[in-house]
C-alpha cells in the first residue's frame, strides 16, 4: 500500500473509533419511561455510514460521483426498475417527476398549463406544489379512513377532458389501491406518479410501491425509511422519461456526458440544434428548462451504507407497527389504520383517528402525549386547501375539489400519528401503548 492508502485506512479506522466513542452510546442508551424522549423518527446508522462519508470527503470530488453511481445502480436493483436517479430531496424528486411529464418530447401526452392532475389534499404540500408551480390544475378528491388513502370510488367524478395524470402518495407507508388506480390510468391514458417518499420497502401484490406507475419518487430526509441527510430519487422503466429526467435534473442540457466527462457521443462539435450555429458545443445545448437537482457524493456515500442495511429497517418497522396495533386495537375511542388489501406495508408511522363522539379532542390527547415525552405529528397538511398558500387561488380555476372532502377534514381535525422507526425499542413501544391507554381510560 502507498503512504496515502495507509493514511486513509488509518483515518477510516479512527472514524470507527469515534463512532464507538461518541455515537454508539447515544444509540444504545437505556430507555427510561417518562424521561427518555420517544421521537417519532430518527437516524439509524453505525460506523459504516461514517466511514463511507469520510472516504468520499477524502476524495474531495464533492458533486455527483462514484458513490452516486453506485447508489443509483443498487437502488434500481432493489426496486427492480431499469433506472433510478439521485436528486437533492424528496420534494425535488416530485418536482422532477412532474416536470418530466411537461416535456415536448412526450408529444400528445405532454402536460400543458391548464391541464388537470388528480390528487388528494391530505398529504404533504410538495406532492401538489409542482402541479401548481407549472400552471397545472390539481383536482382534489377525498380519502377513506380504513386505509387512510385515496377514495378510488371518486376517480370517475374527478375525470374531465383536461385530465392528464394522477399524482398521489402512499400514506405513512400504507399503499393506496394501486390496482384500481392503475387500471383507471390505463383506461384513460393517464400518467401515474407515485409519491413513494413514505413507503419505501412496501409492496402491493408482491411488487414494490413506486414501480407501478410511470415514475416513482423517494425521500432520504432523516425521518424517512433510510437517509442520506438530504436527498431523494426518481425511478422509471420508461426510456423517454429517463432521457427527460436526466436532462431536467442537470440544468436542462441535451448532453448526457457525466460530470467531468466530455464528448461521450463523439459528435460534440458537429451537430445542429434549433437555430444555433452548426457545431455549437453540445455540452451547452439545452433541450428543456431544467434545474440543478443533483446530490453531493458525500450524501450518496451515506445512502450506499444505508441501503446495505435497509431490509432490516423494513422488518423492524413491521414488527413495531404490529406491537402498537395489537396493544391499541381494543380501544373503542380510536380508529386504527388497516393495511391495504393485497399489500405488505413498510410502515412510516402509526396513524390514529378519534372516532366520532369521543369525549376528548385530538389536541388534548396529543398534548398529553407530548407532555409525557412522546413526540406526535399530524398527517402533514391535514386539508391542504385550507392553508394560507391557497388564499390567492381561485376555486374551479386554479384548483378543483370533488365533493366536500369530508373525510379529509376528519383527518385534519381528529387524526395524528406516532413513530415506529427501527431505532425504537420494545420499551418505548410499550410506554406509548401504556400512555395512550391511560389517557383513554380517564
Amino acid at each position: 500500500m502507498t503512504q496515502a492508502q495507509l493514511l486513509k485506512q488509518e483515518i477510516l479506522n479512527k472514524t470507527k473509533e469515534y463512532y464507538e466513542l461518541v455515537h454508539k452510546p447515544q444509540q444504545t442508551k437505556e430507555f427510561v419511561a417518562g424521561k427518555s424522549r420517544v421521537n417519532y423518527a430518527g437516524r439509524v446508522f453505525d460506523e459504516t455510514e461514517m466511514q463511507y462519508l469520510v472516504d468520499s470527503s477524502l476524495d474531495f470530488w464533492l458533486t455527483y460521483g462514484d458513490y452516486s453511481k453506485k447508489f443509483e445502480k443498487e437502488f434500481a436493483k432493489f426496486l427492480n426498475v431499469r433506472w433510478a436517479f439521485l436528486v437533492n430531496s424528496g420534494s425535488s424528486a416530485n418536482l422532477l417527476a412532474f416536470y418530466a411529464l411537461t416535456s415536448p418530447l412526450l408529444k400528445e401526452r405532454q402536460i400543458k398549463r391548464g391541464d388537470e392532475v388528480i390528487t388528494v389534499a391530505a398529504g404533504f404540500p410538495t406532492t401538489v406544489a409542482p402541479i401548481v408551480q407549472y400552471g397545472g390544475v390539481p383536482v382534489f378528491i377525498d380519502m377513506e379512513l380504513t386505509h387512510a388513502n385515496i377514495d378510488v370510488t371518486q376517480l370517475e367524478l374527478a375525470l374531465s377532458s383536461k385530465t392528464k395524470a394522477i399524482m398521489i402518495a402512499h400514506t405513512l407507508g400504507n399503499p393506496f389501491n394501486l390496482r384500481a388506480v392503475k387500471e383507471f390510468c390505463d383506461k384513460h391514458n393517464l400518467w401515474l406518479i407515485e409519491d413513494n417518499c413514505d413507503a419505501l420497502g412496501s409492496t402491493y401484490e408482491g411488487k414494490p410501491t413506486g414501480t407501478w406507475g410511470d415514475i416513482g419518487t423517494s425521500s432520504f430526509y432523516p425521518p424517512h425509511h433510510m437517509t442520506m441527510g438530504e436527498g431523494g430519487a426518481t425511478y422509471t422503466d420508461n426510456p423517454v422519461l429517463k432521457k427527460i429526467m436526466l436532462s431536467m435534473r442537470d440544468w436542462g442540457r441535451d448532453c448526457w456526458c457525466e460530470s467531468g466527462v466530455d464528448n461521450t457521443c463523439g459528435a460534440r462539435f458537429n451537430q445542429s440544434f434549433g437555430t444555433l450555429p452548426k457545431g455549437y458545443d453540445h455540452k451547452y445545448v439545452y433541450s428543456h428548462f431544467g434545474f440543478n437537482l443533483k446530490v453531493s457524493d458525500m450524501q450518496a456515500a451515506v445512502g450506499v451504507a444505508q441501503l446495505e442495511k435497509f431490509p432490516s429497517f423494513v422488518i423492524k418497522r413491521k414488527e413495531n407497527q404490529k406491537k402498537l396495533y395489537d396493544g391499541l386495537k381494543d380501544l373503542k375511542e380510536l380508529q386504527l389504520v388497516e393495511a391495504q388489501p393485497n399489500s405488505d406495508p413498510s410502515w412510516f408511522g402509526f396513524m390514529i383517528t378519534l372516532k366520532d363522539g369521543v369525549k376528548f379532542s385530538r389536541n388534548e390527547i396529543v398534548e398529553f402525549l407530548e407532555n409525557s415525552n412522546i413526540q406526535t405529528r399530524n398527517l402533514f397538511a391535514g386539508n391542504m386547501t385550507r392553508h394560507p398558500m391557497f388564499d390567492s387561488m381561485v376555486l374551479n380555476q386554479d384548483y378543483k375539489i370533488v365533493g366536500n372532502l369530508k373525510v379529509t377534514d376528519k383527518i385534519m381535525n381528529d387524526s395524528f400519528w406516532i413513530g415506529l422507526y427501527p431505532g425504537m425499542g420494545d420499551e418505548a413501544i410499550a410506554y406509548m401503548i401504556a400512555k395512550i391507554r391511560e389517557f383513554c381510560s380517564k
